[in-house]
């Protein structure tokens, strides 16, 4: 018996879905997922706080040091790169390469850096099909966040193969490309009662 061929997923689709879900096409399939629980939120927002002060607005670094600015940084922005369509939990571009935002609900520039915060419902993606789409799309860094663990993993594409530059749990001192300007204790992106 012949199998039917998968039909690949539309943006019509990805617009079909019910707003209580995140929606994205990887490799053609349109995949959903709940929005984040409370703790994955809490590193999201923790980790813009983190790197908006120093990194956005060259301001408030920690210890009250001025950072570097020169990145535009968006929370869940629609990355359109062909056919695929990804949201990651934040993403930053070099001013340089984005000196004004779209007027689109998405993006089709690469960002320079993504960031992803790893739940049960989204690791194998996050782990699998997107780091694949994130090297096709040529992102140069990618950061993935198991709050569940306390693991911050920084990733660096080379000859568009992702490599593991570093892995740090728990509470400790941390610098981290492409943000390495300014070092940070770990322990900031946990939540808020589980620090000890």
């Amino acid at each position: 018996m012949a199998q039917l061929a998968e039909r690949t997923a539309t943006y019509a689709d990805l617009e079909a879905v019910p707003p209580h879900l995140v929606a994205e096409i990887l490799f053609g399939r349109l995949v959903t997922y709940p929005r984040p629980a409370p703790p994955h939120s809490e590193v999201h927002f923790s980790l813009g706080g983190v790197l908006a002060g120093p990194y956005r607005n060259g301001i408030g670094g920690i210890g009250g040091i001025g950072g570097p600015g020169g990145w535009r940084f968006l929370t869940e922005p629609e990355l359109h790169f062909g056919d695929d369509v990804a949201v990651p939990e934040l993403a930053a571009w070099r001013i340089e390469r984005m000196p004004e935002l779209p007027e689109a609900a998405f993006i089709e520039l690469a960002p320079d850096w993504v960031c992803e915060v790893l739940s049960p419902s989204t690791e194998k993606y996050d782990r699998g099909d997107k780091r694949e789409i994130y090297a096709d799309a040529g992102i140069k860094h990618l950061w993935l966040i198991d709050p569940r663990i306390e693991l911050l993993e920084v990733f660096e594409l080379i000859n568009r193969h992702w490599s593991l530059r570093k892995s740090a749990t728990g509470d400790v001192p941390i610098r981290a490309a492409p943000f390495d300007a300014m070092e940070f204790p770990l322990r900031l992106l946990w939540p808020l009662g589980s620090q000890g």
